[in-house]
């Protein structure tokens, strides 16, 4: 009965109630600025609950957290912007939706589809703590680099046309990610002696630049030609196809709760395994993927969405936060006198319940915003092109310029814009480089680590992935999707099982 209270508290306090409404609203709208991160949000909103009780300063992190990872789809829909990395993948297929006039269609499916993935990752945290978070520890420094080269091989699907081009960009991007000082040994690499490379390279710029300028480019090309009208019939999906789109949602769910429950991943690279995942499972999706397929809206936003839920239950149950945001919560908790970890759930399980009825309720706050304002959102592609381009040019400097206040960001984001307009001209997909910008880091620093803990010896660093049985299922995996990468494969695939054999990829 006192969890169960500790559960209904956001219910009956009405000004928690209405931190959580403030703070979904707001997450919702910062997370669609580009630059304007959730993470920055909630580190801002620290110095201004460092002195509040603990239970309306979480209300209000909780809520900022939900709405933000929702409201990156915004402005990757309507502008081909991210608003957030883990929209990139929503971008995919959101952004030629809204080129053929649904935007609105676009906008429905994510809000409702990002509620449903909401809603699995908090019951999975509700019910099943302990068991993932003991999962989750199972996962070893070779594991974590395991899931980075599984992450580098989706360049297949994040390619639209040629699989060489893929890996050429992705290339590029881990190359990009490297920039600057080594992290264990601080030597220089990439920098051709030049302090400004130093710091190394901005992420956030390189996306902003890769999507916002590049398209503020491509748009030149329109000029003069009339506005896209938005057809605003029915904006919430009907039941239909929320029943069609069942099984993949609630498997892309599970890829979220799980990504996002391993410490340092998060739903950047959950909604990029979704988004590949539905491409590997979907025999017969509603338009080719990267055509504005429904699929493609559906995976990304329900795994980013469930990887709230995940990143939450290391934070409770062993004080090890799943991503940033989780991070600056556990900073309030030790701000409030809290000492999140195992005996937190000892000694305080109200708390947890708490958060658990803060995110169901920021959940539904989402649903209702999410749902609300389209149409006049959807006036945004509908601009004629003279203003469109100066507001998506203004929209991506003033990105560029918040993550660190520099103005080299800003530099960085128009050179790699100017860069990117080159890469779609001849054919290049963005979607690679930005991929191997976020796995860069993951990659390099858990190989580090391996290498370490087995003394420098490779024979043991080998050995090991075939003693652990999680190993073995990660080199397996990494090995299923190299193999139906290569052209080989289908050539096998074409002759022994003909043509429609799609379902037969790894």
């Amino acid at each position: 009965m006192e969890h169960l209270m500790a559960f209904l508290m956001i219910f009956t306090h009405p000004e928690l109630l209405m931190l959580v409404a403030v703070g979904t609203f707001a997450g919702v709208y910062v997370g669609a600025i580009p630059g304007l991160s959730v993470t920055m949000a909630a580190s801002i909103l620290i110095s201004f609950t460092f002195s509040w009780d603990v239970y309306p300063a979480l209300a209000l992190m909780v809520g900022i957290y939900m709405g933000g990872v929702y409201g990156g789809s915004r402005t990757a829909i309507l502008l081909n912007i991210p608003g957030a990395p883990s929209a990139i993948a929503t971008a995919m297929d959101g952004y030629p939706m809204a080129q053929r006039g649904e935007a609105g269609t676009a906008i429905g499916i994510t809000t409702t589809m990002s509620f449903f993935g909401g809603f699995v990752g908090i019951l999975v945290l509700a019910l099943a703590a302990p068991w993932v978070s003991e999962f989750a520890l199972k996962f070893q420094p070779r594991d974590y680099m395991l899931l980075a080269v599984l992450g580098i091989f989706l360049v297949g699907s994040l390619s639209q046309g040629s699989l060489t081009k893929g890996i050429l960009a992705g290339a590029l991007g881990i190359a990009i990610g490297s920039v600057g000082r080594d992290p264990l040994t601080f030597a220089e690499r990439f920098t051709f002696n030049m302090p400004l490379m130093e710091p190394g390279i901005s992420f956030i710029a390189v996306m902003i630049g890769m999507f916002g300028v590049s398209e503020a480019l491509l748009q030149l090309h329109h000029v003069g030609q009339p506005a896209i009208k938005q057809k605003i019939t029915r904006i919430v999906p009907s039941w239909s196809t929320i029943r069609k789109h069942l099984p993949l949602s609630l498997q892309t769910s599970s890829i979220g709760v799980i990504i996002g429950a391993l410490p340092g991943t998060g739903g950047d690279i959950a909604a990029l395994m979704a988004y590949d995942h539905a491409k590997r499972v979907t025999k017969k999706p509603s338009r080719p993927f990267g055509q504005g397929a429904i699929e493609g809206l559906v995976a990304p936003e329900t795994a980013n969405n469930a990887a709230v839920g995940g990143a939450f239950i290391p934070m409770m149950t062993l004080g090890i936060p799943g991503d940033a945001v989780t991070a600056i919560m556990i900073g309030a908790l030790y701000i409030h006198g809290l000492n999140p970890g195992p005996m937190l759930m000892v000694e305080q399980p109200n708390m947890f319940w708490f958060i658990v009825g803060a995110l169901v309720m920021a959940n539904f706050f989402m649903l209702i915003f999410g749902l609300t304002g389209i149409k006049l959102f959807t006036k945004i592609v509908a601009m004629p092109r003279p203003v469109l381009i100066p507001l998506i040019m203004l929209l991506s400097i003033v990105g560029a310029y918040a993550v660190n206040n520099s103005i080299t960001d800003v530099y960085w984001m128009l050179g790699f814009g100017i860069f990117g307009y080159m890469m779609r001209h001849y054919g290049y997909p963005l979607g690679p480089v930005i991929l191997g910008v976020i796995l860069s880091r993951l990659l390099d620093d858990n190989w580090r680590r391996a290498i370490i803990s087995e003394r420098g010896d490779l024979g043991r660093f080998f050995g090991g992935l075939f003693s652990s049985p999680l190993s073995t299922v990660l080199l397996l995996a990494v090995i299923a999707i190299f193999v139906s990468q290569t052209p080989i494969w289908r050539w096998i695939k074409t002759k022994l099982f003909g043509r429609n054999s799609r379902s037969l990829e790894p």
